[in-house]
Formats: C-alpha cells, structure tokens, sequence
C-alpha cells in the first residue's frame, strides 16, 4: 500500500487524497463526496479510510488537522 498505483482520488479542502478502491467505495456509499467530488466532512473521511490510506495521506491529513486548530 505505499505506492499510489491504483489509487483514486477525492477534494478535501486542502488537495487532493488518495484512497485505495475500497474506501473510494466506501465514502461513497456513505455519501460523503459532492457532485464535484468534494468532501467537506473531512472528520467522518478520516474515520472512514484505512490505515493504508491514512499513510499515504499523512502529511495532507496533519495538515488539515493543524488547521483547524
């Protein structure tokens, strides 16, 4: 899973993530992308997606989280 082969991805509001295909899938069923594929719940993603695609996105995903802060 380190690599980015075969990896989608999806907006937050500070890029673009990466998800594996199955929490690609996943955030869809749960109905957390837009129309413009734009996940605004950036809280519910980060619970959603797994360890795998966490890692990948970890310096993304800490920067958003120092942002809100």
């Amino acid at each position: 899973m380190a690599g980015s082969t075969g990896r989608k991805t999806v907006s937050v509001s500070r890029g673009l993530m990466m998800l594996c295909e199955t929490c690609y899938d996943q955030v869809y069923v749960d109905k957390l992308p837009d129309a413009r594929n734009f996940i605004a719940d950036h809280d519910t993603l980060f619970d959603t997606i797994c360890m795998g695609c966490t890692d990948i996105n970890r310096p993304l995903i800490d920067d958003m989280l120092g942002s809100s802060e």
